[in-house]
């Protein structure tokens, strides 16, 4: 245990109003799966911390690995830390994965969301494992992954939002396949 003087310690901290307390965990980087064969989670470009954090802690309700491709905030980063509330240790977490390389290694169908001509996820059949595919909150997927969909899937929305968050919208599909495997 090491004590520090408060004016040291609130540099460090990027908690403004917290217990007084930092904790330095090694990362521990895990092998890259040579194939992946149960669900899984890839964030594609997802820029705000907060979304990333989110993701990870609806991943962390049954899924193992979680992909982040170049241009995904830093799943490590203070913000993403405390927005995923402890996920980080129920998940593999793979960052800077380029495309082409995971695509190769999956046997999962590639799913994405897509507000266009796609198939009500309420009407879909989820109960075997699917590679998500979760994209930047501007750009949506990127090309490479809208390639190689196998299934678009849209979150019906009566109120008349155009679209969701990142993050809710992966929570829906998460919890949404998981209730159909129960």
């Amino acid at each position: 245990m090491i004590v520090l003087p408060d004016a040291l310690f609130g540099q460090l901290s990027s908690v403004v109003h917290g217990v007084g307390m930092l904790l330095l965990v090694e990362k521990i980087d895990a092998a890259m799966p040579e194939r992946v064969t149960d669900t899984c989670v890839i964030l594609d470009g997802i820029q705000d911390a907060g979304n990333v954090g989110s993701i990870l802690r609806s991943a962390a309700a049954g899924i193992k690995h979680v992909f982040c491709a170049p241009g995904t905030a830093y799943a490590w980063s203070s913000k993403v830390l405390r927005s995923g509330m402890g996920a980080h240790f129920l998940l593999d977490i793979f960052e800077d994965v380029e495309p082409d390389g995971l695509i190769a290694r999956l046997d999962a169908p590639v799913t994405i969301t897509d507000s266009h001509g796609a198939t009500a996820i309420y009407d879909c059949d989820l109960s075997g494992a699917l590679a998500w595919v979760f994209g930047n909150e501007g750009a949506g997927v990127s090309q490479i992954w809208r390639d190689a969909v196998t299934h678009r899937v849209t979150i019906p929305q009566p109120g008349g939002m155009e679209s969701l968050n990142v993050a809710a919208a992966a929570a829906i599909c998460l919890f949404e396949q998981c209730r159909q495997q129960r």
